[in-house]
């Protein structure tokens, strides 16, 4: 043995040596929607920081991209100066008109092809490493695979809201549902087919996962659930009538119990009066004289049902709104182009 010789040199180990990550044999659809200037700015770090992941433990994979009618040229600026290894695995497909977060995603869940599909959103730009860990629990026996928040931070306006729909949800529904869960997910391709052929108008797509069924599970984040810049409050709350009155009985439910109410209140107005008529005495034990007595409680009672009655016509109206859209069978988005970088 010689001093030069490198086989023998042990600073030239090679057993010391990081051994490559091993590389599964899977095909893999990145979803996410474009539908803002601040995730333009954010789109080319997202996607190097996946393809270097993907590139190392998949050995197949694409990026569909759904730009909800934002400025094409902009994403065309923050993709193409990425290297072309990179840029061959990316489809943008470019919607004719701006529709729901949720209708975007169905186009590109619709676009995928992999064995698995994650939807990944820009939140969780720094820990691409996220898409191994959710395939590696799903290899575990579960069909799609959530990551869970470990609390949702929200305006107190919004925060009543959404106790208010997921208790209504979780109570009238019968789906399983989880107030924390983010949008990112991954999808095996079984239940991806079950989940696309639900063309649902709710723009819940939360729903439809949990509608579809499979194997469940979730792995916890430290990311907080933030509200979306873009929703507003009258928005969120429209979105949550639609989505209870598609997934849950909760308004039937309460439509009877208004008309139990009523029969209620009708039932002791009428035994008031005749208690009224024959002893002078009303229920409440007051002696009521032969003065314009009555004429009070006759305009509450009035006014009463007549928010009821405004109440049920509006409770019916958004079921007759639903079963509408449904009959028009409108498609949930439109798109304008295909684009392959």
């Amino acid at each position: 043995m010689t001093l030069n010789d490198p086989l023998n040199d042990p600073l030239n180990d090679h057993s010391t040596h990081t051994q490559p990550h091993p590389v599964h044999h899977s095909f893999i659809s990145i979803v996410n929607v474009i539908q803002s200037t601040r995730q333009i700015h954010e789109l080319s770090v997202w996607l190097v920081g996946l393809h270097a992941e993907l590139k190392a433990h998949f050995s197949d994979y694409e990026f569909v991209l759904v730009n909800n009618h934002c400025d094409q040229s902009a994403i065309d600026a923050a993709i193409t100066p990425l290297a072309e290894d990179l840029r061959k695995h990316i489809f943008l497909l470019n919607l004719s008109a701006p529709v729901s977060r949720d209708n975007a995603l169905l186009a590109g869940l619709d676009r995928a092809n992999g064995d698995y599909t994650v939807i990944f959103e820009f939140d969780f730009s720094a820990k691409p490493q996220l898409v191994t860990q959710l395939w590696e629990e799903s290899q575990r026996g579960a069909d799609i695979v959530y990551l869970r928040a470990r609390e949702r931070r929200l305006p107190w306006a919004s925060r009543v809201l959404y106790r208010v729909f997921y208790y209504i949800m979780q109570r009238y529904s019968g789906l399983r549902l989880d107030p924390r869960a983010h949008h990112t997910r991954i999808i095996s391709r079984r239940a991806l087919n079950s989940l696309l052929r639900l063309r649902e108008n709710s723009h819940y797509l939360k729903a439809n996962y949990a509608l579809v069924g499979y194997n469940i599970n979730h792995l916890p984040v430290d990311e907080p659930l933030l509200p979306s810049p873009e929703a507003t409050l009258s928005e969120q709350f429209r979105s949550s009538l639609v989505a209870i009155s598609s997934f849950t009985s909760f308004l039937r439910t309460l439509l009877l119990w208004i008309f139990l109410l009523s029969v209620v209140v009708a039932g002791i107005a009428i035994f008031n009066a005749v208690k009224v008529k024959l002893t002078n005495v009303d229920i409440f034990g007051e002696h009521v004289t032969s003065s314009l007595t009555g004429w009070a409680s006759l305009v509450v009672l009035m006014s009463v049902f007549f928010a009821i009655t405004c109440l049920n016509l509006y409770v019916m109206s958004i079921y007759l709104s639903n079963i509408y859209n449904e009959i028009k069978n409108r498609p949930l988005y439109i798109i304008e182009s295909v684009k392959r970088y």
